[in-house]
């Protein structure tokens, strides 16, 4: 088993993978097993194929964990973070064990090593729009992630060279519209926040126009999203907020997709966020294949 060359890989605690690899076993097979009787526990060998030319690989930790988990063996082909391809067809990897158990691995693994490739891949391709548009921020991804799964979406945008923007509600501290209305402004908001977070977090608030970020940048937020602002006037209140706060960051978010990326870079922008990262993107199509056994004659030489 070769071990992924991403450095993203060593920020994952093995015992977390671990124990995501056993939630995952247990969750698809809780009780018994009754297909394993047909195959027993033979040692086999599979072939990982990869079916959607130039994706990145992203997930082989978690791959590789959840058939640790049931005695299985991987030996990877690709390492973590290349372009899997051509070929409509790419052998990636090989995985080797019981039959039974290398079975009971399949799906949790290839659901894994499928949807962070799949996150991967988009970032990569958002990445290569930047920088051939020729913008030196951040493209970032959002807290929209599946339930559950969060860990693997946001390591996947490390893979892709995206930033992850942050982890949960106990990172960085975000003020929503909704907790600037229910506390009654953003002035408000930020020094209720501060209170808490004190030193060791940033604050950003979400705004609606150049005014409110200015409102946030005089109370003390670190960040300003102009959120779902028109590209021309978000060049405007970017502009503006930079010459008055040189050293906020600015980032934009709400409506960016693929297509549109390119209208949103600007000298004056830090970040730019896309919730299209996670939600509705597409998945890199991996199968995996048992080999047959090769038939031993049993005629005498």
């Amino acid at each position: 088993m070769s071990p992924p060359s991403h450095k993203a890989a060593d920020s994952i605690p093995p015992h977390t993978l671990t124990r995501l690899a056993q939630e995952w076993l247990v969750e698809d097979t809780p009780n018994f097993d009754p297909a394993g009787v047909c195959v027993g526990s033979q040692e086999v060998e599979a072939r990982l194929l990869c079916k959607t030319p130039h994706s990145i690989l992203a997930g082989s930790p978690f791959f590789t964990a959840v058939f640790t988990e049931v005695g299985c063996t991987v030996d990877w082909i690709y390492q973590e973070g290349a372009e899997i391809g051509p070929a409509a067809i790419t052998l990636t990897a090989v995985v080797r064990g019981p039959a039974r158990c290398l079975l009971l691995g399949e799906r949790p693994a290839l659901n894994c090593l499928s949807r962070a490739s799949g996150i991967a891949t988009r970032c990569s391709q958002l990445q290569v729009m930047a920088a051939a548009g020729g913008w030196h921020g951040e493209v970032a991804g959002t807290r929209k992630t599946t339930p559950g799964f969060r860990l693997v979406e946001k390591y996947a945008m490390l893979v892709g060279s995206v930033s992850m923007h942050r982890q949960d509600l106990s990172g960085m501290v975000m003020l929503k519209d909704n907790h600037v209305w229910a506390s009654g402004s953003i002035t408000q908001a930020v020094k209720d926040a501060r209170s808490v977070c004190g030193f060791s977090s940033k604050i950003e608030v979400e705004c609606r126009s150049a005014g409110e970020g200015r409102e946030a940048a005089g109370a003390g937020a670190d960040i300003v999203m102009l959120d779902n602002i028109q590209p021309q006037e978000l060049h405007v209140a970017a502009h503006a907020l930079k010459e008055e706060f040189p050293t906020l960051l600015i980032e934009a978010s709400g409506g960016v997709t693929p297509e549109n990326l390119a209208l949103y870079f600007s000298p004056h922008v830090d970040i730019i966020s896309l919730g299209c990262i996670t939600q509705g993107c597409p998945v890199v199509d991996f199968s995996l294949k048992v080999q047959k056994p090769i038939a031993h004659s049993s005629l005498p030489e």
